[in-house]
C-alpha cells in the first residue's frame, strides 16, 4: 500500500511544486508591483477572505466529508452510483455556492467592514485608512466569484484522486498563477490601481482551473448533468459530515484570517509581512504535507471501508513518518535561509523601495511560523486517520480547543511583538492541535506511534539540527546584502546543495536508506 502511496505522493509534490515554485513568482511579481503598502494590504486582505472560504468549505470541510463518501460508493456499488452522486453532489454545491457568491458580491462592502474593522471604521470617521476600506470593497466584487470555480474545481479535484489521477488535480492550481502573473504584468498599466489587475487575474484563474479539469472528468465518464439533491442520502451524509469539519480540518485556516483582522489593528505593512511569511511557509507545506494528505485521505477511507485495521495503522504511520522525514530539514532549513530567499524573491521594486526594513520583517515572520510548520504538516496527515472513518465531531471539537488557544496567545503576544505575536500564536495553537489529534487516535486504538518511527524521527532530527548549523555559519561567511540578484541566487542554490547532502549524508550513516521512507 505504502509504496503505491509514495510514488502518487511523489506525483503529486512534484505537479505541486510547479504550482508553488510560480506561486512563488507570482508573489514576486505582487511584491515588485504593489510593494507592502497600502494598495498590497488591501489587496492580499481581499484575496484572503475568498481564499479562506475556499480551504474551509471546498479543500477543508466538502472534502474530507465528499471522499470517504465517494470512495464508499465506488467500492460497493461501482460507477454508475458514482456518476449520479457526483452528479448531485455538483447541482448541490453548485447552486448553494451560486447564491453565496452572488450575496459576496452585492456585499463586498459588508464584508470589508467585518474582517477589515478598523478601516471601515477610519472610512465612517473620514480617517487616513478611509481609501483601504473604499478599494478592499471595490476588489472583494472580483475577488470573491473564485469561491464559486474553485470549490467546483475541489469537487473534480477529489473525484481525479478518488480514480488515482492526482497529476492533473495537482497541477490545476498552476494556472491561477499564472493568469495572476500574465494580468500583472500586461494589464497593471490599464488601471489606475495595479491591485486591480491582480484582483482580475484571480477571476480568470478560477474559471480556466474549472474549465481545464472537465476534459480528465470526461475522459473517466463520471460526468454528467448536474441535478440539485439536497435531500438524496449520499449528499445529505455528506452534508451532516461537513457540518463539524466546518471548524475541525481549516482551524489553522480560521486563525489565519482571525490574525488578518487582528493584523489590521497593527501598523501598515502587518498583513503584508504576514503574508508574504506565510507564503513562503506554504511552500514545504503544500509540497510535502498537502501532497501527501491528497493521497492518504482517499487509501485511508479505501482501507477502512474494506474493515483493514491493520494496514490503516501502517498507513498513518507511513505518512507520519514522511512528513517528519521532510518537515524538520524543511523547519530548520527556513529559520536559517529565510533573509536569503526573501532577499531573492522580494528585494526589489516597490517592496523595498517603500521601506528597506521589509525584507528583515518577513523573515522574522517566516522564522515564527517555522517553529509551527512541522505542526502544520502533521494535521495535514492526522486529520484524514478521522475523516477516513467519518468521524467528524472529534477533531471539531480539537478545533474549537485550539481556536480558543489561538486567540489567547494573540491577545498575549501580538501587544508586545505585533504581527510576530499573530504568527507565533498560530504555530503554537497548530502544535497543540497536532498533539490533541495524535492523542485521540490513540486513545481510540486506532493509531500509535511505532516505535521504529519514533528511532527514526530521532535520526531525523539529529540530522535536521546538524544541517541547519553548517548552512547557518556557511551563509554567514558572506555579505550578500550588498550583492546582485544572480550572485544570491547562486548562493542561494549552493546553500540548498549543502543542506540537501548534509542532511542526507548524516541521514545515511544513521542508517536511513530509501526503503525507510517507501515502505510501510
Amino acid at each position: 500500500m505504502a509504496k503505491g502511496l509514495f510514488k502518487s505522493g511523489m506525483i503529486v509534490s512534484a505537479m505541486t511544486m510547479i504550482s508553488r515554485v510560480l506561486g512563488l513568482i507570482r508573489d514576486a511579481v505582487v511584491a515588485n508591483l504593489l510593494g507592502a503598502g497600502l494598495a498590497a494590504d488591501v489587496f492580499l486582505f481581499a484575496n484572503r477572505i475568498p481564499n479562506f472560504l475556499r480551504r474551509l468549505f471546498a479543500e477543508g470541510a466538502f472534502a474530507q466529508a465528499f471522499v470517504p463518501v465517494l470512495s464508499e460508493i465506488k467500492e460497493k456499488h461501482g460507477d454508475d452510483k458514482v456518476r449520479l452522486f457526483v452528479a448531485q453532489a455538483a447541482g448541490t454545491l453548485g447552486t448553494v455556492l451560486f447564491i453565496i457568491t452572488i450575496l459576496g458580491v452585492v456585499g463586498s462592502p459588508v464584508i470589508a467592514a467585518l474582517f477589515g474593522t478598523s478601516w471601515f471604521i477610519d472610512w465612517w470617521q473620514g480617517g487616513a485608512d478611509a481609501e483601504k476600506f473604499v478599494l478592499a470593497s471595490a476588489l472583494l466584487k472580483l475577488t470573491f466569484p473564485y469561491l464559486f470555480f474553485v470549490s467546483l474545481v475541489a469537487l473534480s479535484g477529489a473525484v481525479l484522486n478518488v480514480y488515482n489521477r492526482f497529476a492533473a488535480a495537482a497541477f490545476t492550481p498552476v494556472l491561477l498563477n499564472v493568469a495572476i502573473i500574465l494580468c500583472a504584468i500586461f494589464l497593471h498599466d490599464k488601471f489606475e490601481q495595479g491591485a486591480y489587475a491582480l484582483a482580475l487575474g484571480v477571476f480568470i484563474g478560477g474559471m480556466v482551473q474549472l474549465l481545464f479539469q472537465i476534459p480528465f472528468l470526461l475522459r473517466l465518464k463520471v460526468l454528467s448533468r448536474p441535478r440539485f439533491a439536497w435531500r438524496s442520502p449520499e449528499v445529505t451524509k455528506v452534508r451532516t459530515l461537513m457540518i463539524p469539519a466546518l471548524f475541525g480540518v481549516s482551524v489553522s485556516q480560521i486563525n489565519l484570517l482571525l490574525d488578518t483582522v487582528i493584523a489590521s489593528f497593527l501598523v501598515t505593512g502587518s498583513i503584508a509581512w504576514l503574508y508574504y511569511s506565510d507564503r513562503l511557509i506554504e511552500f514545504p507545506l503544500g509540497l510535502f504535507g498537502i501532497g501527501i494528505a491528497t493521497v492518504i485521505l482517499p487509501a485511508l477511507s479505501k482501507l477502512h471501508a474494506g474493515e483493514k485495521s491493520e494496514d490503516f495503522q501502517k498507513t498513518l504511520d507511513w505518512g507520519v513518518r514522511f512528513v517528519i522525514f521532510l518537515g524538520l530539514p524543511a523547519m530548520l532549513g527556513l529559520m536559517v535561509t529565510s533573509p536569503l530567499i526573501i532577499s531573492v524573491l522580494f528585494g526589489h521594486g516597490e517592496f523595498v523601495s517603500q521601506n528597506a526594513d521589509n525584507i528583515n520583517k518577513v523573515s522574522l515572520g517566516v522564522a515564527a511560523y517555522s517553529v509551527g510548520l512541522l505542526s502544520f504538516m502533521l494535521i495535514k496527515v492526522l486529520a484524514p486517520g478521522f475523516y477516513a472513518r467519518q468521524d467528524t465531531k472529534t477533531p471539531v471539537r480539537i478545533g474549537i480547543i485550539t481556536m480558543a488557544l489561538n486567540m489567547v496567545f494573540n491577545l498575549i503576544l501580538a501587544p508586545f511583538i505585533g504581527y510576530l505575536g499573530l504568527a507565533l500564536a498560530t504555530s503554537l495553537s497548530a502544535s497543540c492541535n497536532a498533539f490533541l489529534l495524535y492523542r485521540q487516535l490513540s486513545h481510540q486504538g486506532v493509531y500509535q506511534l511505532s516505535a521504529f518511527s519514533l528511532g527514526f524521527t530521532a535520526k531525523c532530527f539529529v540530522s535536521a539540527v546538524v544541517m541547519a548549523v553548517c548552512v547557518y555559519f556557511l551563509g554567514a561567511r558572506f555579505e550578500w546584502l550588498e550583492w546582485g540578484l544572480m550572485e544570491q541566487v547562486l548562493l542561494l542554490c549552493g546553500l540548498l546543495a549543502a543542506a540537501m547532502v548534509s542532511y542526507f549524508s548524516l541521514l545515511f550513516i544513521l542508517g536511513v536508506r530509501l526503503s525507510t521512507i517507501r515502505d510501510a
